[in-house]
């Protein structure tokens, strides 16, 4: 869909870091885009077994404008393996780093009191502890409070009647995991209101201040200051802010997959005009997809339909949270044949520490077949060999390359984490109870829209300009500021 510019108003390009845009008009947002990467590498086994204690806790279960989040990190899980952005807390303001996670629905920090939480991050970066008494604006969630109340509907609250205090426990398989209390306090952002600039604009939004952590949460090799849950439950930042209006109740992301990583995520519609829609199945904790069928290299596997089918503790869930990609047991073996059949005759299979992998010589794109989750609606998740691959090490000149997806023994749950995630815009629309895709370039621009109740829709250039300043990157900028001004003065003429 192509952007309509007004024809009658001088337009005025704006480069802020994070921003929420009210109007009709364009602006252009500055994306962080670069990331410390750590050194630290990881088994494969290692990997499923850190998503496999995540998805423990998985199987429990005014006009709006633009708000606009820096990411870093990559999905690549010898390198980093999330993906993570800043948020402001507090008055005065802090800086906090967190996971982006769609597979959960509150946003929690480790706070000052914090028993288990690391002290330093194999990430480069600095993790800080919320402290609600050294901000103006914080205070404590109360049982009465209405939205502790709307928690409990979905277990991402509960009460302790000797404190009358708003609490939250989310636990993992093995005992891992997070408790803490309800803070309610200032998410600080910019914005841009009727042309002008509003630096640090606020909203208050109720958040978990986290005194215990376990298990992985506990380690430094990955740390971040929380985790930012993205689900679509009533205590989500998302839900929150949608509801007094001040955002519109969707959300979109587009992961970079490369090893500088990096992305875009925004509160608002991307769009594109190659994106498909695919309806979330209704009544269910995460953002539950209907997958009908799994096709490689065009042909459709022989797998029963009941696989795929949602039920307690069975479906197909979207999870950034999640590093790798997960099948049921049948679909599994299936695609597991298919993928060794296709490549039999051009590669050299190998088993590296129990996983599947392939010696190769050349591009992946030229042997390996692409794959397609088709889901209701009609709508098609194609992954290039590199969605479903993760290159592990070379052996006498061999690249090794491994196949992502991995088997959840036992059960009939699918996951669609990072691997698959990345290099694709995914829009997450919970008005319309959908989510739609495309493949995307991520270090590209998009448009966004906003469009709420009013019949208006607002477009964002959120493109980036080079940190170093090249020419190229600055003409670059220049011309997609100056376009519309273009657009706009031969219209005048017309």
């Amino acid at each position: 869909m192509a952007a309509v510019f007004p024809t009658w108003i001088l337009i005025v390009a704006l480069l802020f870091d994070a921003a929420v845009v009210m109007g009709s008009f364009p602006a252009t947002l500055k994306l962080e885009r670069k990331i410390p990467l750590a050194s630290h590498e990881l088994e494969l086994s290692q990997l499923r077994e850190r998503d496999r204690l995540r998805h423990g806790r998985l199987l429990q279960s005014s006009s709006g404008g633009v708000v606009d989040f820096p990411v870093m990190g990559t999905y690549d899980p010898f390198l980093v393996g999330l993906y993570y952005t800043k948020v402001q807390l507090g008055s005065p303001p802090r800086e906090f780093h967190v996971q982006i996670d769609t597979g959960s629905d509150v946003l929690w920090i480790g706070c000052n009191s914090c028993n288990g939480c690391p002290q330093s991050s194999g990430l480069q970066i600095q993790l800080n502890l919320y402290d609600p008494g050294s901000s103006s604006t914080a205070s404590l969630v109360s049982c009465s409070d209405q939205r502790c109340s709307s928690g409990l509907q979905s277990s991402d609250s509960g009460c302790s009647g000797q404190s009358n205090q708003c609490s939250y426990t989310f636990q993992y398989g093995d005992g891992s995991g997070t408790s803490g209390y309800y803070v309610a306090d200032s998410l600080h952002f910019n914005s841009i209101l009727e042309g002008s600039v509003i630096t640090n604009s606020t909203a208050p939004i109720m958040f978990g201040c986290s005194v215990l952590q376990t298990g992985d949460l506990t380690k430094s090799d990955r740390a971040v200051d929380g985790i930012f849950g993205f689900g679509q439950q009533s205590l989500s930042v998302i839900s929150q802010l949608s509801s007094e209006g001040i955002t519109p109740k969707v959300f979109s992301h587009c992961l970079k997959g490369s090893n500088s990583g990096g992305g875009i995520l925004v509160f608002g519609e991307i769009l594109e005009p190659n994106m498909v829609y695919t309806p979330l199945v209704p009544s269910q904790p995460h953002y539950n997809l209907d997958l009908r069928s799994i096709s490689v290299g065009g042909q459709v596997l022989s797998i029963n339909p009941s696989v795929f089918s949602t039920s307690n503790n069975q479906g197909t869930i979207v999870d950034s949270g999640t590093t790798l990609a997960y099948l049921a047991d049948e679909a599994y073996d299936a695609f597991m044949s298919a993928i060794t059949n296709a490549v039999s005759q051009t590669v050299r299979p190998i088993l590296s520490k129990g996983n599947q992998c392939y010696l190769i010589t050349s591009s992946v794109n030229d042997i390996f077949p692409q794959v397609s989750l088709n889901f209701a609606g009609g709508a098609s998740l194609i992954l290039n060999p590199q969605d479903y691959l993760v290159q592990q090490n070379s052996i006498g000149g061999s690249a090794s390359w491994c196949i992502g997806f991995q088997k959840i023994q036992g059960q009939r749950i699918t996951i669609l984490g990072d691997l698959v995630l990345k290099d694709k815009i995914f829009v997450y629309d919970l008005v319309n109870q959908r989510i739609g895709w495309t493949n995307y370039d991520c270090s590209m621009s998009v448009n966004v829209s906003t469009n709420i109740n009013t019949g208006r829709t607002e477009f964002v250039n959120a493109g980036q300009m080079s940190n170093d300043g090249s020419s190229r990157d600055q003409i670059r900028g220049m011309l997609a500021l100056l376009l519309p001004i273009i657009m706009l003065t031969g219209l005048l003429f017309l």
